[in-house]
């Protein structure tokens, strides 16, 4: 049965977005590239389709190629990899995890289906088809209000109780009382959170850091989760400020997570193409040139 440790302070889950063709074809050379730098560079704890990596978006071909060339090239980084199913039915989340999991995979990322916000009775039936399911399998929950529920401690715990091979959750959220709140349940579940997130609670609980802006220099990252309590708030305070500059850039143009994570990765990668697929707006390469101007010189590579 599979067990649920508590994350190291050191651990760092980072995202393997999707690069496309001008044609919009799965770019296999640049993805393995890609995976291959992150893992050399920063962690070899890699999944691929969260929201940054599209997997709301891709037809089920697109989906085995992808999943076929991570896990290939994961082996090969001697990393474990984790598959997100992301979708409306039910039925096409449990097809994908066969699949993936006919290819070798272990480790799944759950987002709530989000056409309607799912209530007590349908959340049990959900974790109890994709978790009850698979028993060989762990799982881990992205805990995010795209899905249009956001997860406490009472459903965790709950659920945690229910299915033992739910073991991590992954989240983003710069509120104290959320944070407070999810660490209620921690560290029967690890959790994996983002910069400010992170920066919270590791004032008190061991957790991973869900890596976001701070994937743009990998030394520097690897500082943030080893440095002080001090080091890191005002760390974090240098990443919000790149991320208002973002944000200010993006309005009214594009707003998904991959727009933001491909221009990311970008600074790693000056060739890494920034198209999302359509009818989803992209960041441009005027963004990332802007983007670069404000880095702090802490932050360069």
């Amino acid at each position: 049965m599979p067990s649920a440790p508590a994350a190291p302070t050191s651990t760092i889950l980072a995202t393997a977005v999707t690069p496309w063709t001008d044609r919009y074809q799965f770019d296999e050379e640049t993805f393995c590239r890609q995976v291959r730098t992150i893992t050399h560079d920063l962690t070899n704890h890699i999944y691929v389709f969260g929201t940054a990596g599209e997997g709301y978006a891709v037809t089920d071909k697109q989906f085995d190629q992808i999943v076929t060339a991570f896990t290939r090239t994961m082996k090969e980084c001697k990393g474990t990899p984790m598959v997100g199913v992301v979708s409306l039915a039910l039925g096409t989340m449990i097809e994908r995890i066969e699949r993936a999991h006919a290819q070798g995979v272990r480790e799944f990322q759950l987002s709530l289906p989000s056409w309607g916000a799912l209530n007590d009775h349908e959340l049990d039936v959900f974790f109890a088809e994709t978790c009850g399911r698979f028993p060989d399998c762990n799982f881990l929950h992205y805990n995010l209000l795209r899905t249009k529920r956001r997860l406490t401690s009472v459903e965790y715990l709950r659920l945690a109780a229910a299915h033992p091979n739910l073991v991590a959750v992954k989240a983003g959220t710069n509120d104290e009382a959320i944070v407070a709140d999810w660490l209620k349940v921690s560290p029967r579940l690890r959790f994996y959170l983002t910069e400010g997130a992170y920066a919270i609670a590791r004032r008190t609980h061991e957790v991973g850091l869900l890596i976001s802006l701070a994937s743009i220099n990998p030394k520097r990252a690897k500082r943030f989760v080893s440095g002080t309590n001090a080091e890191r708030t005002a760390d974090e305070a240098e990443l919000r400020a790149m991320l208002a500059v973002l944000l200010k850039r993006a309005e009214n143009r594009f707003h998904m997570d991959g727009a933001f994570d491909k221009l990311l990765f970008k600074v790693s990668d000056p060739s890494f193409p920034l198209r999302l697929l359509p009818p989803y707006a992209s960041s441009s390469d005027e963004d990332y040139a802007e983007f670069m101007k404000v880095i702090p010189p802490g932050w360069r590579q």
